[in-house]
């Protein structure tokens, strides 16, 4: 399994409004937005994702931290073996990604994913 980006997630009353907040100050674009999440990106140049959100999706409580992988069952298998169980999921969402939510040894929600539709960040 290879990691392939971590993206941190900010908590947002109003994610669109804080996105457009970003876009001004900073230059950042609105990539993508569905109302309770925006992802905003930076000019081709930089490799740089900022996510906004009210929730974590599914009326989930928003994650500390978004990692995606390219093999989310041997991820699964990863945290498995440690004796811990996912605290949300696996779970195929509509928007196309399958994911599990996991608390590290500190408590921190983490949204582990895998594009199911073609994505790959």
């Amino acid at each position: 399994m290879a990691v392939l980006s971590i993206v941190p997630n900010l908590p947002a009353r109003d994610p669109v409004g804080l996105a457009e907040f970003y876009r001004q100050v900073l230059g950042l674009t609105v990539d993508f937005e569905m109302g309770w999440i925006a992802f905003l990106g930076a000019p081709a140049t930089a490799r740089a994702r900022l996510q906004l959100a009210a929730e974590g999706g599914s009326g989930t409580e928003l994650p500390a931290i978004s990692v995606l992988v390219d093999d989310l069952d041997a991820a699964l298998a990863a945290l498995r073996a440690t004796g811990a169980e996912p605290v949300y999921g696996p779970v195929t969402e509509p928007w196309g990604i399958r994911r599990f939510y996991l608390r590290d040894p500190e408590g921190n929600l983490v949204n582990v994913a895998h594009h199911t539709e073609g994505g790959d960040d």
